[in-house]
């Protein structure tokens, strides 16, 4: 029996998921009348939000055949290397990645040493992330949310200062980001739910 927060993941998925034309390809899939005649005569055009799939009269087999199909092409690196100029501006920078991380941590009762042991990445490179050395990379920082519980205010400050925010056409990103929201961070869960959406270059240590 499928678990209800697996079906609770997959209803936010089909009413938050805007990669049109993949869903558009999903065999079955009847396109809506985007553009339409108004009262007045003119030629208006409805919002592209109604092309998801939660407007589809068979959204649960649809979204079947797109999990079908899914696999996990969201691989990155663990780190970024920081430009010149980046080094050199970051002493002065307020918010950085390494000066907001400890007091993120700490409200999710954790140190940057306990994040690191949940966290499947070389011990040497997560302290180079610590000290600012180096920038996470996104599933890096998605990671750290997963493992260590992070709110969604916290998650979202953190990829701030990394250039990243969560986007709708992203599998993971969305997938993720219902994750934090409703801070589905039991292991098993999570997991479950990651799995379900082929999730798995995720640097989280089984």
């Amino acid at each position: 029996m499928e678990n209800g927060y697996v079906r609770a993941l997959d209803e936010y998925f089909a009413a938050q998921y805007s990669d049109y034309v993949k869903l558009s390809a999903l065999d079955g899939y009847v396109m809506p009348e985007v553009v339409f005649v108004g009262a007045d005569g003119n030629i208006d055009r409805r919002d592209s939000q109604i092309m998801r799939l939660c407007h589809q009269k068979n959204c649960g087999e649809l979204l079947k055949k797109f999990k079908a199909g899914l696999a996990d092409v969201d691989f990155t690196f663990h780190f970024a290397f920081r430009s010149f100029r980046d080094k050199t501006r970051d002493p002065f920078r307020k918010y950085t990645f390494a000066k907001l991380l400890p007091a993120c941590l700490e409200r999710a009762g954790e140190t940057a040493e306990s994040a690191g042991e949940k966290l499947d990445i070389q011990p040497k490179i997560w302290r180079s992330i610590v000290k600012g050395k180096v920038y996470p990379e996104k599933n890096t920082v998605i990671a750290l949310a997963l493992t260590c519980g992070l709110t969604q205010n916290d998650t979202k400050n953190l990829f701030a200062v990394c250039g990243f925010s969560f986007s709708d056409e992203s599998v993971r990103d969305v997938v993720c980001e219902y994750l934090i929201k409703q801070r589905i961070f039991n292991p098993e869960m999570r997991d479950a739910c990651l799995a379900e959406y082929k999730i798995t270059n995720l640097p989280i240590k089984q």
